[in-house]
Parts: structure tokens; C-alpha cells; sequence
């Protein structure tokens, strides 16, 4: 049967993450050790306790989750019950996308966490030269969405950027053109309008600046060939072919839409049987049971759901 490792995104961070694995297996607490040297600040502490409550930043959330997903897919190859859990394919959702290319050995830990570090400080300061948001809009199709979007905007900037499951759709743009569209979301019929806590109009044009900075620390980093493992991609449902595609991909991933409900119903359609989700929090086990809610996924997010492997 074929297998699929799934990795959770920005906004699956919590205070006190991965303690428990650094605690329990010391193959985690040596993932923690040597993030502390890459990234040159105590990001353990920031994960386990969050002294400065900054881990729900952009800047510290994004090699936050990287690290624990990796403590946790460590701890899996490490244990005789899972060593044999070799993925056909990985997949994960925006920054996941950098765990997944780990998971895939196309790039190796260090590099894989200066790319998130770059890519969250990047973002961040991108976010505080504009005025952009988020909000998700829950109960509603692409079409309603897009319509919701044409009238809230009123010429500014504001468009559908993740598309996570029916019903889930994420829209970005000017602080504004937010605010209109969660007054106008009820009359579209829409469930719930939530704004989301983040610092700026992520996966549109107002990340330009970011993107352009991430193609050239992407441009000196050693990212391998895909081998026998594919990683599906977020802007289009596709698997990467080469290197040059990735580099491309992870750039115009920052300015463009995410296709997580196609990347999932594309693995399905290719046979996928076997799901696991890796990293914080239960996002992506969530939206798949809003995708297909026959298909199941098994959680690896804490030692919780670890210890009955070892």
C-alpha cells in the first residue's frame, strides 16, 4: 500500500510543543540541540515555554514547526515499529512544504531550517511594509468566495490564497478589503468570517519582496533531485520533477494560492492509502476528514500519540 507523511503548517504551533519528546526520546532532545546552533537563538525554549511570547510570530513560528516535525519524524525512524514507515510521496501544507522536501532528503535539516528561519523573517518584513490580513471563510464554494471577494475589495487587493477543504477557504489582502468582507460575508451565506491572527496578506503580491529575497537564499542552498519519494506541490497539485521546479516552486508559493484540498484528492486518485500527519496539532488530519471523510489519518504530533509505537 502506498504511503503519504503529511506536514502542518504555520498556525499549527502551541506553546510547550515538543517538550514532552524532548523529554521522552533523545533523538528529539538532539533535533532541539542542533536547531539552537543553526538558527543562533535558544528556539527550544521558545517551543517548550515561549518566555517572550513571540512562537506565534512569523518570524519564530515557522522554524518553531519545522524543528518539532522533524523531532517527531526522527523519533519515527528511530523506533523498530516505525523505521520500515518508508513514504511514496510527502506533501505538506505551505511551510510544510519545507519538512516534506526534508522528509524526502532533498535538502538536509540545517538547510531546511535556514530556509524556514529566512522565509518567516522575510515574510515578517514584508508584512510590516504593507497593510494586508487574512480572514477564513467557512460554509462557502470557490464561485461565493470569489464574488464575496470582487465586491469586499472595491479595486484593492483581495483574493482566495488557500484552498484547504470544501467549505475552507482562506482569502488575503488589503486590511480594508478584510474588514468589508467579513461585514459581508453573512450575505453570501457564509458560515463564519474568522480574521486570522497573522501579520500580513500571506500567498499574494504584497510577498513579492519576500519571494525575491527567498529565490536567492534558495539559489545557494543544496537542494538534491527528486529521487524515489515525490513531494506534490502546493501551488499546483503537481510532483516536483527536478531541482530548478522546486527552487520555483517554494518561491512562487509565497505570492501564490495553496491547492491543499487538489494535493490531497491528487494523492487519492494515484492510490494513496496509508496518511500520516507529522508536526503539531491536528490541522491536516482535520481538513482530510472534510476532503474524504472515509480516508484515514494517523496523528504523530506529541509522545501521546508516539508511545503505543515503543
Amino acid at each position: 500500500m502506498k504511503t503519504a507523511l503529511l506536514f502542518p503548517g504555520q498556525g499549527a504551533q502551541s506553546v510547550g510543543m515538543g517538550k514532552d519528546l524532548a523529554d521522552s526520546f533523545p533523538e528529539a532532545a538532539d533535533i532541539f540541540e542542533k536547531a539552537n546552533d543553526t538558527v543562533g537563538y535558544d528556539l527550544k525554549t521558545f517551543c517548550f515555554e515561549d518566555p517572550q511570547e513571540k512562537l506565534n510570530s512569523t518570524e519564530f513560528s515557522q522554524p518553531a514547526i519545522f524543528t518539532v516535525s522533524a523531532a517527531i519524524l526522527e523519533v519515527l525512524k528511530n523506533h523498530s515499529a516505525t523505521a520500515n514507515l518508508k513514504p511514496d510521496v510527502t506533501a505538506g501544507l505551505s511551510l510544510g512544504e519545507y519538512t516534506a522536501l526534508y522528509a524526502a532528503g532533498i535538502v538536509n535539516f540545517e538547510d531546511g531550517l535556514r530556509l524556514t528561519q529566512f522565509r518567516g523573517r522575510a515574510m515578517q518584513a514584508a508584512a510590516d511594509k504593507t497593510e494586508g490580513a487574512m480572514v477564513s471563510i467557512i460554509g462557502l464554494d470557490e464561485e461565493k468566495v470569489n464574488a464575496l471577494c470582487a465586491q469586499a475589495g472595491q479595486g484593492e487587493l483581495l483574493a482566495g490564497v488557500n484552498y484547504n477543504c470544501p467549505g475552507q477557504i482562506v482569502i488575503s489582502g488589503t486590511k480594508a478589503a478584510c474588514a468589508r468582507a467579513v461585514e459581508l460575508a453573512p450575505e453570501y451565506e457564509a458560515i463564519k468570517a474568522i480574521p486570522l491572527a497573522v501579520a500580513g496578506a500571506f500567498h499574494t503580491e504584497m510577498m513579492n519582496e519576500a519571494a525575491d529575497g527567498l529565490a536567492d537564499a534558495l539559489s545557494k542552498t543544496d537542494i538534491s533531485e527528486p529521487g524515489d519519494i515525490k513531494i506534490i506541490a502546493n501551488i499546483n497539485a503537481d510532483y516536483y520533477t527536478d531541482s530548478q521546479e522546486i527552487v520555483a516552486g517554494l518561491k512562487k508559493q509565497l505570492t501564490s494560492p495553496i491547492y491543499w484540498q487538489k494535493c490531497m484528492e491528487r494523492l487519492l486518485a494515484d492510490g494513496i492509502e496509508n496518511f500520516y500527519e507529522i508536526g503539531p496539532g491536528r490541522v491536516l488530519t482535520g481538513l482530510m476528514k472534510r476532503i474524504n471523510r472515509k480516508q484515514k489519518v494517523i496523528n504523530f504530533s506529541d509522545t501521546a500519540s508516539l508511545k503505543n509505537l515503543v
